[in-house]
């Protein structure tokens, strides 16, 4: 059955997380899934927090720049949330917005590169075995961590274009599509990530879409309440606002909406309340969802 998760948006007050996590886990939500955009919070101590407010729900950091993180410092904090909540997190990394990474000097030509030896690195490290990697981009020399979890967390990656989809299809346990892809986005994201799939030797592959959610009756009101991010998703997108996907309408036309992107293949889709109540939103979302089962 497919996981229904929700974004604790980057605008929200930090102060706010650990309430949010303890609603989400008291509606009977399986994912809170953060965000680590330059200038907002950190993933890492942001998923800390979620992960000791909480016992069952799951946290995915979506995702952590590796242009910002070193791999055997991003296997240390990685190893240390997975001990402390075996389990329930999901480690999301990706190259991070190429502007964000100019402004603090951690632009890299190789991008590719460098995610796909972040990836190998890390869950090496997070194996407990030494690690020896002179790569293009990445250098470990023999570092072992002294604390490996028990078992390696998914490590997944948040990526749009075809090559490093494929590439996440290679060497990921799963891949992020970003807000505002519809079904026949998902199908053609999916045609890149399964032939890398096929090229690498990942047991399983879970595909995870965010999506921005306005439960609301009037169409002129969420409209209005979701414009400007429909607008900024679709310039980075690179397509019109009305090609941009959400699940925005009545709450009892939420189940079917989420039916699509199941259908596309989503395994787990991540809801992005959209406007000034997102507590409500979320209860609204998790109701309707709870009356269609």
């Amino acid at each position: 059955m497919i996981r229904i998760g929700f974004m604790f948006d980057r605008d929200r007050p930090p102060s706010e997380l650990t309430g949010y996590a303890a609603l989400l886990e008291s509606l009977g939500a399986d994912d809170l899934w953060v965000v680590e955009d330059l200038g907002w919070a950190g993933a890492i101590a942001s998923t800390a927090f979620a992960l000791a407010a909480t016992e069952r729900l799951r946290v995915g950091i979506g995702i952590a720049p590796v242009a910002l993180r070193n791999p055997a410092l991003l296997a240390m904090e990685l190893a240390m949330l997975e001990r402390s909540a075996p389990g329930r997190l999901v480690a999301g990394v990706g190259h991070g917005v190429p502007e964000w990474m100019a402004q603090v000097g951690a632009s890299t030509p190789r991008k590719l590169a460098l995610l796909e030896e972040t990836i190998v690195a890390v869950r090496g490290l997070l194996e407990g075995s030494p690690v020896t990697l002179h790569g293009r981009e990445v250098t470990i020399d023999g570092v072992k961590l002294v604390h490996p979890p028990a078992a390696v967390p998914p490590i997944v990656t948040g990526v749009v274009q075809p090559k490093s989809l494929e590439l996440s299809g290679r060497v990921a346990d799963g891949t992020i599509i970003a807000e505002g892809h519809g079904p026949s986005a998902i199908d053609d994201a999916r045609g890149h990530i399964e032939r890398g799939v096929a090229a690498g030797s990942r047991p399983a592959h879970e595909l995870i879409v965010f999506a921005f959610l306005r439960v609301d009756d009037d169409p002129a009101h969420a409209a209005s309440v979701t414009r400007e991010a429909i607008a900024g998703q679709a310039a980075w997108l690179g397509v019109p606002p009305s090609s941009v996907f959400g699940l925005t309408g009545p709450a009892s036309e939420l189940p079917a909406r989420i039916a699509e992107l199941e259908a596309a293949g989503a395994s787990t889709v991540v809801l992005r309340p959209l406007g000034p109540d997102p507590d409500a939103q979320t209860r609204a979302a998790l109701a309707a969802m709870t009356s269609r089962s």
